[in-house]
């Protein structure tokens, strides 16, 4: 079992979403995040004023997957996040050692 993390712009969300569900991922977390790679941040006028934004606005996925999914979905989120342009993200692939579904205590693969 494998979860994969993704680092996406808030606009990609919805195609995002339904390339993860043609693959057959049934459950994702998204989270409102903040943060730069290699953009830097920008510089943007407000009133006249110019000010410097560090941190730009993107969305963390988190989708816990078996090890068969994992490739179809690193794929799935790498061609409907693309936009050709810097800051598009990305993608991390941390193995789970243990899932356990709350309510049935189901574990491991038939938790997910």
């Amino acid at each position: 079992m494998k979860m994969v993390m993704a680092i996406i712009k808030p606009f990609k969300l919805d195609d995002v979403r339904q390339a993860l569900a043609d693959v057959g991922v049934q459950g994702i977390t998204v989270t409102e995040v903040k943060g730069f790679g290699r953009q830097k941040g920008h510089t943007e006028l407000y009133r006249g004023a110019e000010y410097v934004v560090d941190f730009l606005p993107k969305l963390k996925l988190e989708i816990a997957v078996g090890d068969n999914l994992v490739e179809r979905v690193v794929e799935a989120i790498t061609q409907s996040a693309n936009s050709g342009k810097i800051g598009d993200g990305k993608i991390f692939v941390h193995a789970l050692d243990q899932v356990v579904r709350i309510r049935t205590g189901e574990t491991d693969a038939d938790a997910l």
